[in-house]
């Protein structure tokens, strides 16, 4: 622990022309005694380290000293591309392997290219969860996500939707991060399947390495797996009657890619301006929260149920409106 604190302590001085003990202290994580401590021992194993006393003192590397202790372990490289997902990493339990990463190729570069991390930093930031969702990270993420970078099988519980608990024996080929919320992708028994990383009530890593299948795309294979699951969900189907401005508004509405088919497979408007759509969604109890939206840009036509429930509504703005 401490060699490993030594050597990134040499490359914070390496990647800056000086640091005070207390920003050492803050990089390191330790106390500014245990600074001059390690800065003592560098010095005496023959690492050139100046201290400067005094209110403006520090530490800095003297006689232009360089490290080779800058090749990336493999982990570090790994961690490196995923970098930009700072919460991500964190969550995985990366991020002390991103910042070692960091540390070593900012002690790589030449004098006059060490702002560039601060410089892109400073001009791109990726902010994963929705708007108005608290994020959280799972607490078994990290134990799955080492199984995913190791390729080791995992002995989960796992919560369904109906509320029961199934025990499984996954191989997890990766993980994906969808509006704040983490899934893994697996091969159970024989075939590949999705699930929440939060639905997990009991992970036991460290199983036997398994064989990933060859030439498995995560992205494309999540492309497909989402593609198929927005499409399972939208099984009620509502007839409407749009205005012009309704059929501007409908992709804002519902769901875009539902409403762009609904469309693009409608005719041309009727004598009164309206153009008639069959539109899948989700449920009525969807349907009726997302389509008041439009209010009078929308007549709902079908289903019934549907139907009654929306003159409903509308007799009840009347009556608080009409007067």
């Amino acid at each position: 622990m401490r060699a490993a604190r030594l050597i990134k302590m040499v490359l914070l001085l390496q990647s800056r022309p000086a640091m005070t003990g207390a920003e050492l202290a803050r990089e390191l994580e330790v106390s500014e005694r245990t600074v001059a401590r390690d800065a003592l021992a560098l010095s005496e194993a023959g690492v050139p380290v100046y201290a400067d006393r005094g209110r403006a003192g520090g530490y800095r590397l003297v006689g232009g000293y360089r490290t080779r202790l800058t090749g990336l372990a493999r982990g570090e490289a790994e961690a490196l591309f995923l970098s930009g997902v700072p919460g991500a990493l964190r969550e995985m339990g990366l991020d002390d392997a991103a910042s070692a990463a960091r540390l070593k190729v900012s002690a790589a570069l030449l004098p006059a290219l060490r702002d560039a991390p601060d410089t892109a930093a400073r001009r791109f930031h990726l902010d994963a969860p929705g708007w108005y969702q608290a994020p959280s990270a799972p607490p078994l993420l990290p134990a799955l996500a080492e199984a995913v970078w190791d390729d080791r099988t995992v002995r989960v519980r796992y919560r369904r939707r109906d509320g029961d608990e199934v025990t499984r024996t996954l191989a997890p080929y990766g993980l994906v991060l969808k509006a704040g919320t983490w899934y893994v992708c697996a091969r159970a028994e024989t075939s590949l399947r999705v699930y929440r990383v939060d639905r997990f009530t009991a992970v036991e890593a460290g199983g036997e390495p398994f064989a990933r299948e060859e030439g498995f795309d995560l992205p494309a294979f999540w492309a497909e797996r989402a593609a198929e699951f927005a499409r399972s969900i939208l099984r009620t189907e509502v007839v409407l009657r749009l205005t012009e401005e309704g059929v501007r508004v409908l992709p804002h509405a519902a769901d875009r890619a539902a409403a762009g088919e609904a469309l693009a497979a409608a005719g041309p408007p009727g004598p009164d301006g309206r153009t008639e759509v069959t539109l899948r969604m989700e449920s009525p109890e969807v349907a009726y929260a997302q389509l008041l939206a439009l209010g009078p840009e929308a007549e709902v036509v079908g289903p019934p149920g549907l139907r009654a429930r929306f003159a409903d509504a509308a007799a009840r703005a009347a009556r608080l409106y009409g007067g």
